[in-house]
């Protein structure tokens, strides 16, 4: 997902990103995800668990961490070897703050109701690897990327939200602080959130330019509305699964050769 849209951005600005970038960026956001849920695996009692994932990274544990340093190689290999200095460095940058983020919400503030929530964490640092190659490159106008890449974060802050709704019961026995846990108003900005993504999207959509990244955030944001409206009757499970789904729609323009 975070590389379709990695195309999405780096197109708005004439930079598309190469093959080691899209390697790069999704060995890099298998890593943090597959960390996140592993740490929280080591640190649940096996009674409690609640979904079927958090089992998974539980039983699976040292053989996720023998996956997880093959891929990391691999990722530190091919960023070595085929980026640019300055988008390794950028690249570089980005990893500070994904570090503070696991350190802070799985270990130091894991119980804290008062820290950042963690769904506007995860938007902002998936955002920031969709654009920091882009970024990285010499000469790279920013003012482009603004759209697609602000689209996306709310997109993914959108996605986080309706999850943190869907499983308030989950994070409640995980011992997991979530938006749904820290602000009342969570809820009511969960469901109505995809929406307003979907009447901004469609605004720029038909403003004039490309428009291609707000097409797909359009079609996104109402696919994320519908999947909201349909929880209750899917489940949360299914609804998570359909939830990721609709973010890939950049799927489409890249198939057909328009992004």
């Amino acid at each position: 997902m975070a590389v379709l849209w990695q195309r999405l951005v780096g197109a708005a600005a004439f930079a598309p990103a190469g093959g080691p970038e899209r390697v790069v960026l999704g060995c890099s956001v298998w890593l943090a995800y597959s960390a996140d849920r592993w740490i929280e695996g080591w640190r649940l009692d096996p009674e409690t668990i609640g979904t079927h994932r958090h089992q998974f990274y539980q039983r699976m544990r040292w053989q996720v961490a023998a996956l997880w340093a093959a891929v990391l190689a691999l990722d530190v290999t091919v960023a070595l070897r085929w980026l640019p200095s300055t988008e390794f460095l950028a690249g570089l940058l980005v990893l500070v703050p994904v570090a503070a983020y696991l350190l802070s919400h799985q270990l130091v503030h894991r119980n804290s109701r008062w820290r950042l929530p963690k769904e506007l964490c995860v938007a902002l640092l998936l955002g920031a690897g969709a654009a920091v190659f882009s970024v990285g490159r010499q000469g790279v106008r920013l003012a482009p990327i603004a759209e697609p890449l602000g689209l996306f974060v709310l997109l993914c802050f959108s996605n986080c939200t309706l999850i943190s709704v869907w499983e308030h019961e989950i994070d409640r026995i995980h011992g997991q602080t979530s938006l749904s846990h820290q602000f009342a108003g969570a809820r009511a900005l969960a469901h109505l959130l995809p929406w307003v993504i979907a009447a901004v999207s469609a605004l720029a959509w038909t403003s004039g330019g490309r428009g291609t990244a707000a097409a797909c955030a359009a079609v996104s944001a109402v696919l994320l509305g519908l999947v909201d409206l349909a929880e209750k009757r899917t489940g949360r499970m299914p609804a998570r699964v359909m939830a990721d789904v609709a973010l890939l729609t950049p799927l489409v323009p890249v198939v057909w050769g328009h992004a």
